[in-house]
């Protein structure tokens, strides 16, 4: 048996991060990954999707200002789309892998698997820690659908050597729509089935109204209070079998696609046997990332049960802290009180804070701004039928609660909004700053 003072299960942002620094100070660090190591951020998510969000915003600006000195004839190549994609992600994981042995730290391939409070199994490994650090990511749910086996995974889309023609996608979640307007804008016919009567809830749902006639203009179909019941292959080919408000619905297509949600990956840790604590949403933890049951174990990322976001930029730093935990013995916990999220569609839609039903469901006294940019010089030039800005201020301290943004620049305008909440700037302030003119920053000023 092996004994380190670290041992990390996972190898992307959730993980990595603790691996070195703990490395650094001193101590003995293995990592382990059940997948070609790097994670899923940069091997299966969130970087190569935003190769093909490129192309997708390329596609949808030359639409955009077709007869307004730009000529349409551009189309999208998905083999070569994909062949620039991979550039992105081939030998990531052996380079990867070189790092951490590089920096002196151990690794394995395999399924971990817990033996005992400070035991774990690797294949024939045994292997004893101090500390453990689970950061072993999501994984999609189960759909709990006759002919679920024909259903492809977002990980398989972004290696699709050919794009299909006409694509389903289930659920109306940040997947579906981000992969629906990459296929769409390359060309092929898009459908979206989603239980409810209303997709991407979490985000304000005027700005998500807009954002759904935008997607309906490019030629998305969205089905809402449709249940998909079966998927049936004939030949090269597939059926989905739905009920769409009551109603049987088909529909023919060439891929259907899972993006109906992820859950934390735990099923094959064996976590009874390390006597961690778990439910539905992931390892339980306390305000440092520990688990609430085994003191030796901590839980960073998507798999853990936190009060954070599982998105890369909150893994990140769940696994900062953790390490510092590890280290300094449980010093640090994470505010997550600012956390942008952003979905990656034409135009994208952002988010921070709360929205109006949330922040009046929490008993805020609230002030709603409401800005239609369309007209405004950065979107005009552009030609953008669809920008909305959003400010929700509580009225009793007249601080920003949350900020909802749609339009092209939403990504990077949110960010700022990200600042004034996260160091509470004063508004006025603000005002006073020169910015770069014309840019997205330069409007920062008629916001509120």
């Amino acid at each position: 048996m092996k004994k380190y003072d670290l041992v990390v299960i996972g190898t992307g942002v959730a993980g990595v991060t603790a691996a070195y620094n703990c490395r650094e100070a001193g101590l003995t660090v293995a990592v382990i990954d059940k997948r070609p190591f790097g994670g899923t951020c940069a091997l299966r998510g969130c970087d190569p999707k935003k190769v093909l969000v490129g192309s997708a915003e390329i596609m949808d600006r030359i639409h955009r200002m077709n007869g307004l000195g730009i000529e349409e004839g551009s189309r999208v190549n998905w083999e070569d789309l994909m062949t620039f994609e991979r550039s992105f992600t081939k030998n990531y994981s052996e380079r990867s892998e070189k790092g951490f042995l590089s920096a002196g730290i151990d690794t394995y391939h395999g399924t971990a698997s817990f033996v005992s409070e400070s035991e774990i199994v690797v294949n024939e490994d045994q292997i004893a820690f101090n500390y453990l650090l689970i950061a072993a990511g999501a994984k999609p749910a189960l759909l709990h659908l006759k002919g679920e086996e024909y259903v492809l995974l977002s990980d398989d889309f972004l290696e699709l050597d050919h794009l299909p023609k006409r694509i389903v996608f289930i659920g109306g979640g940040f997947i579906s729509f981000e992969f629906a307007h990459i296929a769409a804008l390359a060309g092929s016919e898009v459908h979206i089935l989603h239980r409810s009567s209303t997709p991407l809830k979490n985000f304000d749902q005027e700005l998500v109204a807009l954002l759904i006639k935008r997607s309906e203009e490019l030629g998305i179909h969205l089905h809402l209070n449709t249940e998909p019941t079966e998927v049936v292959k004939i030949d090269d080919h597939y059926v989905v079998h739905a009920v769409e408000n009551g109603k049987n619905i088909e529909i023919e297509c060439d891929g259907v696609f899972h993006g109906a949600g992820r859950i934390p990956d735990v099923d094959e840790l064996n976590l009874e046997k390390g006597r961690v604590a778990h439910d539905k949403h992931g390892i339980t933890v306390n305000e440092f990332l520990q688990s609430v049951s085994n003191e030796k174990v901590y839980a960073a990322g998507d798999v853990a049960a936190s009060k954070g976001i599982p998105f890369t930029s909150v893994a990140t730093r769940e696994s900062l802290v953790v390490a510092e935990n590890i280290l300094k013995g449980n010093v640090r916990q994470l505010d997550y009180s600012v956390v942008p999220s952003i979905v990656f569609t034409q135009p994208k839609l952002a988010m921070i804070g709360l929205t109006e039903a949330k922040a009046i469901e929490k008993g805020y006294e609230i002030l709603v701004k409401r800005f239609d940019t369309t007209n405004w010089y950065t979107y005009r030039r552009t030609h953008e039928a669809y920008a909305m800005n959003k400010t929700i201020i509580d009225k009793k301290t007249g601080k920003l609660i949350g900020v909802h943004i749609l339009g092209s620049n939403a990504d990077e305008l949110i960010n700022y909004f990200a600042l004034l909440m996260k160091f509470n700037l004063p508004y006025e302030e603000v005002k006073t700053m020169i910015f770069a003119y014309p840019t997205s920053a330069s409007d920062l000023e008629y916001f509120l």
